[in-house]
């Protein structure tokens, strides 16, 4: 704007007058008073000229003309109080007192509700060092009951005046007229700095006589009133307010006092005392929370956990009754709404299996619950494990038996299996872990995870029937549908490297290449061979594969893989023909580039992607490249003969 302002031409910039006589300044006044007249006819209610003519007869020193010019304008709009602060600023600044003073007046009469007005007029006199006519329109003021901020600056006056005893009446009148917990709390630390605690005791109780059915006020106001009591070392006062206001205020408003009373006990009372305080308290609060919704689990949870820490076994027992009732059931056969219901029963039996030491009450427990669940819908093995562990516990091996046994029967798991051979392990007994090995693979035949872990069981150098083993991972192998057979492949494979079974794991290595031609299974072969000194067999594996893997155009990246490694093979092993061999056979990679269109048809652009070329398929691309040729060429002398 400067640079705007800077550049403009003569022609266009605002000619600058200069004014040489008094007769020029008289011509230049009248053409400006007749131009803000004329605006002034156009725009009457226009505060903005207004103020801008009185502003300029100021900057004249035409101080009558710019009061006539305000009172015209008040005229026009008495209720500004925009007008009556800027009038009332230049009376100030010419320093005419009393026309500030008689307006000021004026505009607090008129405008009794505008604190601007009865600020200025304040800071005026107070400037002027009139402190009688400072508090006398502070009780003109005061009469219109304005808001609190106003009463806080009534009495920051007569405090720094040091009328305290003003300040006193000032602040029973301002309790009064603002009914609230912070107005009487402010007079009570008053009353408590100016060392008055009776005082202060009397305005708390007054609070609470006057606030009564302003419920939501009350917490604040009793923790103010036994701090202050705290302060004055009457603890027992304090104590009686609190124990008050927590039996008047609902328990929904009272978490702070309640808090508040914790900490006072904590430093003032007993153990014993602060312990009966939040037991019932907190006992009442879950209660009223099961009322409207017993089957709150997590409240329940809470419940129990309360009881707990006081250690009152028959409490707790009554407690967890009450959460498993067939009433808090969940009402609907989903698992996911069960787990929390589920975990109150188990709670339940391990309180009274580790706590009370109640083993028939806690096996009890365990029957009731397995008979609830509805184990044909869902089931939990966690359960089952707990009740099995219990007997165990118990030195009931064939209870823990009959669980397993019972869970195998009408929700059986991989879990479920898995623990029962484990314990089965621990205890030695091999035919068992068959039995059950039997079982599992029964219920899941395509569980590669099971058929190894058996075979594994069979293995084992404690057992050693390697013909049995042998004979499990071959049933695995043959089994139509499995879940993870790589895996399973691998470890029949493992087994018999592992027993030095070397023709046996070749031979499993030509079997599965039948099934599969992964790239993978054709390096492992060859790693095979390697390590077992055979590097002419692992070169002709790597040239068997290289020729399996020649199509179909998707095995690309896996034939890629394959003479990456049969490269490092070479290097190691090989000499400078067999190293020439496969650098010739590396292929050349090249960038394709293919367009992508949205679903509406519009370009999105071009994908980029890698290819790789083999020299044993260039010559075939040549070929196909010439055959389309002449396909084209015979169907253009086609369409020419027609």
């Amino acid at each position: 704007m400067r640079e705007a302002w800077e550049r403009q031409d003569s022609e266009t910039r605002a000619p600058m007058q200069k004014i040489g006589d008094e007769e020029e300044l008289g011509d230049y006044q009248l053409k400006k008073r007749t131009s803000f007249e004329n605006q002034l006819r156009a725009k009457r209610h226009s505060m903005s000229i207004w103020l801008r003519y009185a502003k300029w007869e100021e900057s004249q020193h035409e101080y009558t003309r710019a009061r006539s010019i305000y009172e015209r304008a008040l005229q026009v709009d008495y209720k500004n109080a925009g007008l009556y602060l800027k009038y009332a600023e230049m009376e100030m600044r010419t320093k005419n007192i009393n026309h500030a003073r008689n307006l000021w007046d004026r505009a607090v009469q008129l405008l009794p509700r505008t604190n601007a007005l009865w600020y200025k007029y304040i800071f005026m006199e107070e400037q002027l060092h009139n402190y009688i006519g400072v508090r006398r329109i502070y009780e003109r003021w005061m009469e219109w009951e304005p808001e609190e901020n106003a009463w806080k600056a009534y009495i920051a006056f007569e405090t720094r005046n040091e009328e305290l005893e003003l300040v006193r009446q000032i602040y029973q009148r301002f309790v009064m007229c603002h009914q609230n917990t912070i107005s009487f709390i402010k007079y009570a630390r008053f009353e408590e700095k100016q060392g008055e605690i009776a005082n202060a005791r009397v305005v708390y109780e007054k609070a609470l006589e006057v606030l009564d059915q302003h419920v939501e006020q009350h917490a604040r106001l009793y923790i103010a009133f036994g701090e202050f009591e705290e302060r004055a070392k009457e603890i027992e006062r304090a104590r009686a307010i609190y124990k008050f206001a927590l039996d008047r205020i609902p328990k929904n408003m009272a978490r702070d006092i309640f808090q508040k009373f914790i900490q006072f006990e904590k430093q003032h009372g007993d153990k014993d005392a602060i312990e009966l305080i939040i037991v019932g308290k907190r006992r009442f609060q879950y209660e009223e929370m099961l009322a409207t919704d017993n089957a709150s689990y997590d409240v329940w949870f809470d419940y129990i956990k309360l009881e707990e820490s006081f250690g009152n076994k028959d409490k707790i027992r009554e407690v967890y009754e009450r959460s498993i009732a067939s009433d808090n059931m969940p009402p609907v056969l989903e698992k996911q709404y069960w787990k929390r219901y589920i975990y109150l029963w188990i709670n339940y039996a391990l309180f009274e299996e580790l706590q009370t030491k109640d083993y028939e009450r806690t096996r009890e427990i365990y029957q009731t619950i397995m008979k609830i669940i509805p184990h044909k819908i869902f089931s939990f093995n966690k359960l089952w494990k707990l009740y099995a562990e219990f007997e165990i516990r118990r030195q009931n091996l064939q209870g823990a038996r009959k669980i397993y046994g019972n869970a195998i029967g009408m929700a059986p798991s991989r879990k479920i299996f898995t623990w029962y051979i484990e314990l089965e392990m621990q205890l030695a007994e091999i035919d068992r872990c068959r039995k059950i090995f039997e079982a599992w693979l029964q219920f899941e035949p395509s569980n590669c995870l099971a058929w190894k872990k058996f075979a594994e069981l069979e293995a084992d150098p404690q057992i050693l029937e390697i013909d049995r083993a042998r004979g499990i991972l071959e049933m695995a192998i043959s089994q139509p549908v499995l879940d993870l057979p790589e895996v399973l492949w691998k470890a029949y494979i493992d087994f018999e490297i592992e027993n030095e079974e070397t023709a046996r794991a070749r031979a499993l290595y030509r079997r599965l290449l039948e099934r599969t031609k992964h790239v993978r299974v054709w390096i492992s072969f060859a790693k095979f061979e390697i390590v077992n000194g055979n590097t002419k067999e692992a070169r002709k594996i790597y040239q068997e594969a290289f020729i399996s893997l020649k199509s179909p155009a998707e095995l690309q990246e896996q034939r890629v893989l394959l003479i990456e490694s049969w490269r490092d093979f070479e290097e190691e092993f090989g000499d400078a023909q067999t190293q020439l061999h496969v650098k010739n056979n590396m292929p050349t990679r090249i960038i394709k580039r293919k367009k992508i269109t949205n679903e509406d048809g519009t370009d999105a652009g071009v994908e980029e992607h890698y290819e790789y070329i083999f020299n044993d398929q260039k010559n075939v691309k040549a070929g196909s490249k010439l055959l389309e040729a002449a396909r084209k060429w015979k169907e253009q002398k086609e369409m020419q003969t027609q």
